[in-house]
């Protein structure tokens, strides 16, 4: 996945709460105004669930970056945060009241994965069709 960054790729850091969410969806949003791209919908909900994983089982501040692959000019989303634990996709069950958020991103994005950070924790994200 793409790991080299413009050294001007802009860098949101959040503090790991329930405005977190918020504050990427707008950052994503502003992106995607600065480049033309009229529908961001699938990106804001992509941003949305992995802040919200970051916020509720990371550690520490958490880091969202947009910006487009070099490669095929693709929008990719990454999430950054102090935790150690991976994020899973969880079997369908009809009875549970969450944990269906990666599952519904999975079916919504081109790719998506994780890699772990030399420093500790890791960078969740997902390249958008």
């Amino acid at each position: 996945m793409p790991t080299a960054l413009a050294p001007e790729t802009p860098t949101l850091v959040l503090d790991p709460n329930d405005q977190a969410p918020g504050l990427a969806r707008r950052f994503l949003a502003a992106r995607f105004a600065e480049w033309g791209i009229e529908d961001d919908y699938v990106g804001r909900l992509v941003v949305c669930e992995l802040v919200t994983n970051s916020y509720r089982h990371g550690e520490g501040p958490i880091v969202v970056r947009v910006f487009r692959d070099e490669r095929d000019g693709l929008v990719v989303v990454e999430v950054w945060d102090g935790g150690e634990g991976l994020p899973v996709v969880r079997p369908e069950n009809y009875a549970a009241t969450s944990g269906r958020g990666l599952m519904l991103m999975a079916e919504l994005v081109r790719a998506w994965g994780v890699r772990p950070l030399n420093e500790g924790g890791k960078v969740t994200w997902a390249k958008l069709p």
